[in-house]
């Protein structure tokens, strides 16, 4: 069985996200169903992590087992021939047998893009959030510092998920301008949690408009405990930006 590496990158808006799922079309299931049409195989496909219904990938990583005689590169280019144009393969290539995109990873990187303006982008209206109330950046920042390092996330977790730890370990965090309306939010970790990220940025605009402090953020995330100004960002602004290994 050869050990195939996928490097994928998608536009997640008309999609009910990552994982294939009973409700409507999702990301895995029409690149696995793909294979299938080019190997003749049950193809079953390993992501290196989950994004939810309307989230974006620059770099998203995958894995499948496979005793095709494919190439690849025919991979790539025969994947890229029929799935849809919303979805295409950056990079495709032979790796260990001992490689898997989720538990290979080391950090995972995301990015979310505000449109910081009083009107709305026709053109990137799913691919960014707007907020028309003019943001302080360097606030922002100064409460984004506060993620760094190892913390209990639970504060920025989806209630009732399920898992052994939300302890997670942030390695960098920073808002950008790009342009003169764009704000670029990127964050590095060792892993999230489900809605995690988008969370973080919904309660980070808080802080921007000035309804509540740096300190004050820094105590939601101490606390663990969610309270009015947790609120998550739209899907449409985030993007899984890249996966390291």
């Amino acid at each position: 069985m050869r050990n195939i590496k996928l490097v994928i990158e998608y536009d997640g808006s008309e999609y009910y996200g990552w994982q294939r799922q009973a409700d409507g079309p999702t990301i895995q299931e029409m690149i696995e169903s793909s294979l299938s049409e080019i190997t003749g195989e049950n193809i079953s496909l390993y992501g290196s992590g989950r994004t939810d219904s309307g989230v974006h990938a620059l770099g998203q990583v995958a894995n499948f087992n496979t005793d095709s005689r494919v190439t690849a590169e025919e991979f790539q280019k025969g994947l890229n021939s029929i799935l849809p144009k919303d979805i295409v393969i950056l990079g495709s290539e032979e790796a260990e047998p001992e490689f898997h995109a989720q538990f290979s990873s080391k950090s995972k990187i995301y990015l979310y893009k505000v449109l910081n303006r009083s009107y709305r982008s026709a053109l990137l209206r799913k691919r960014v959030w707007q907020v028309p109330y003019r943001l302080k950046l360097g606030t922002m920042n100064e409460a984004a510092c506060e993620l760094v390092g190892e913390h209990d996330f639970s504060a920025f977790a989806q209630a009732g998920i399920e898992v052994k730890s939300k302890v997670r370990t942030v390695i960098s965090a920073e808002f950008k301008k790009s342009g003169d309306d764009i704000l670029e939010f990127t964050i590095e970790a060792n892993g999230f949690l489900k809605r995690m990220v988008r969370l973080i940025v919904g309660t980070l605009i808080q802080v921007g408009k000035e309804r509540i402090s740096p300190g004050e953020f820094a105590v939601i995330l101490n606390s663990g405990n969610k309270n009015k100004f947790v609120l998550a960002a739209p899907p449409s602004g985030l993007y899984l930006k890249e996966v390291k290994y």
